[in-house]
């Protein structure tokens, strides 16, 4: 019976060493039990917390859509969803409005040292997610450096109060936080663009705009696409700045969905609000993917 053993382990053995998609199994094993462990599994806990209720420490678990029907019937809960998406948004268009001109610069204009430049963008990772955002508060704070320098110019007579605790705090914010995570997507597309047929446009007698309109864009959209759901998607949820810079005017549903579970401990109600901003988020994201890659069909 041993050696039967070892001989059925041994040609399992040698079927794993020479079927090919059993060796990519093999490797994706950890990966994907790792993955389940850490994201599936929190995100069916999650879900599942949605359908309960709460009556001050006591949990009911019988399944129910109370959470759900007061998240989406609450009109406080409802305005924070739409500022939310309307702050990312926000977020979302000017990361990548700002971030596409550089990228171009890099991939069309720099010929030496592209690394250097590359590494460049990223020294504001070099610090802390944290302390970027403090140091946003102490540049916009009303004795901050805008502030100081307006003064000292004498452009102005009293420290600006509008700069900080607004939704227009946690834009800048938010945009110069994850500027470089629009940049690299970005630059990666435009230089994978074939130069050659930008050079074909310009024999034809294409002008810079013509070129740029009718080959570069349409050729970078899929990075442009990229950066722009890599930056919708984590700033709908972020909480750090609009605590930190947002103020009251600038509080967004991941500030009202960590207070509940921090705060006042209203697991299902936290949960539900998470799940309904994700499924949301998800819905949104999914229009804007197909929305663009029609108007790209139409551009062919």
């Amino acid at each position: 019976m041993a050696a039967a053993r070892k001989t059925s382990d041994e040609s399992v053995s040698a079927f794993l060493r020479r079927s090919e998609p059993a060796r990519g199994i093999m490797l994706l094993t950890p990966t994907m039990t790792a993955m389940g462990l850490a994201l599936a599994a929190p995100m069916v806990l999650l879900g599942l917390y949605s359908f309960w209720s709460q009556y001050g420490l006591t949990l009911d678990t019988h399944l129910t859509l109370d959470q759900y029907a007061h998240a989406f019937g609450r009109a406080s809960y409802r305005s924070l969803f739409y500022r939310s998406l309307a702050i990312s948004s926000v977020v979302t268009l000017v990361t990548v409005g700002l971030a596409y001109p550089m990228a171009y610069f890099v991939a069309f204009r720099v010929e030496k040292s592209k690394f250097i430049w590359l590494i460049l963008l990223t020294i504001p990772f070099w610090t802390s997610y944290l302390l970027r955002v403090f140091a946003w508060k102490v540049i916009l704070g009303y004795n901050g450096v805008i502030n100081s320098g307006l003064m000292s110019l004498g452009l102005i007579h009293e420290p600006l109060q509008f700069l900080l605790y607004n939704p227009t705090a946690v834009v800048v914010t938010l945009a110069h936080a994850w500027a470089a995570f629009a940049i690299l997507p970005i630059y990666v597309s435009l230089e994978k663009i074939d130069r050659s047929l930008l050079e074909a446009a310009a024999d034809l007698g294409d002008g810079a705009v013509r070129r740029f309109m009718r080959i570069t864009l349409p050729l970078s959209l899929p990075g442009v696409l990229g950066a722009a759901v890599l930056i919708f998607v984590p700033t709908t949820g972020d909480y750090v700045t609009p605590s930190l810079v947002g103020g009251p005017k600038g509080v967004m549903i991941a500030n009202v969905i960590e207070v509940m579970f921090d705060k006042i401990g209203n697991w299902p109600l936290g949960a539900a609000l998470a799940m309904a901003s994700m499924a949301m988020v998800a819905i949104i994201t999914i229009i804007f993917v197909q929305a663009v890659r029609l108007a790209v069909a139409r551009t062919k």
